[in-house]
């Protein structure tokens, strides 16, 4: 394990320890006006939502690691306390990158990226029109972390308004669609991540219920050579373990035959390969199946 004190290290070294192992980060394309009515555009990883009641979101425009000046939007928001944050997705994500370059102020970012202002209805800065989601936000708050190169200043908003397009909606339930709003996410250096297709997947959120825990699985199961730390937490995750009678029908039914056939005789092979079967199914979201597949023997 590689231990570092932030305070031995250069500013641009923890900056890349920390965007690389704390990630994706979801992107705040920031838009804001200056006193005199210029617009700028520029996107920010250090943001997410803190609240819904009241929806509170809040971005973070650090000072330049090189010079330590503050960035063109901090400037504008302490000025016009207005932001409309613009979510990024696939589409998109090229021209936030060019957005991203540091030009002098008073250069429209909309238009060196290619972009299309679209009047805002309750603030002042135009939102981007290209953007599956565009939030309205009235600054609340701006926290200042430090004066030295790197320092974040906390820039805490207050959603007022939500755009949603219409492309990125579920027919059924008018939510926003996972799949089809294909968000990306930062990571460090010049990667992203693309948040569709096989990389979505779903874990059962303990809302409304409460797993036993790992702690009250059975050893074999626990001490499995088999079973990772996340099926394990699958099988945690249920509030009761099937009964004797749903063990044994299923025990009975075939569905595992051919490896008590194959491994009758052989405890711990036998064992073993119901493992690799539980975690299959583990991994295609079964988990009342291969709790039935791990209680077959016991």
């Amino acid at each position: 394990m590689l231990t570092l004190d932030p305070k031995d290290l250069k500013t641009a070294q923890v900056h890349q320890y920390l965007l690389h192992a704390i990630a994706p980060r979801p992107i705040a394309f920031a838009s804001t006006i200056d006193a005199d009515g210029n617009v700028n555009v520029s996107p920010f990883s250090f943001f997410n939502v803190f609240s819904a009641n009241p929806p509170v979101v809040i971005f973070s425009p650090a000072r330049s690691g090189r010079t330590g000046h503050t960035k063109n939007t901090l400037d504008n928001v302490r000025v016009v306390p207005e932001v409309v944050i613009n979510i990024v997705n696939y589409d998109l994500v090229q021209q936030v990158s060019l957005a991203s370059t540091e030009y002098p102020k008073g250069v429209n970012e909309f238009v060196k990226a290619g972009l299309t202002e679209e009047p805002s209805l309750k603030v002042k800065p135009p939102r981007v029109k290209e953007s599956p989601v565009q939030l309205e936000c009235v600054v609340k708050d701006i926290v200042e972390l430090g004066t030295q190169g790197g320092a974040g200043n906390l820039v805490i908003a207050e959603v007022v308004m939500i755009h949603v397009s219409e492309n990125i909606l579920d027919p059924e339930t008018n939510m926003i669609d996972q799949h089809k709003i294909d968000v990306v996410g930062r990571l460090g250096g010049d990667w992203y991540s693309r948040n569709s297709g096989a990389s979505l997947f779903k874990v059962a959120k303990p809302l409304t219920t409460i797993g036993i825990g790992v702690d009250q699985l059975p050893a074999y199961i626990r001490n499995s050579k088999v079973l990772t730390g996340n099926h394990l937490g699958q099988l945690g995750n249920v509030e009761r373990l099937p009964d004797e009678e749903a063990v044994l029908h299923y025990r009975n039914s075939g569905a595992i035959n051919e490896a008590f056939e194959m491994y009758g005789q052989h405890r711990e092979k036998l064992e073993e390969h119901l493992h690799h079967i539980a975690a299959r199914l583990l991994d295609e979201g079964n988990v009342h199946e291969a709790w039935l597949v791990l209680m077959a023997t016991h």
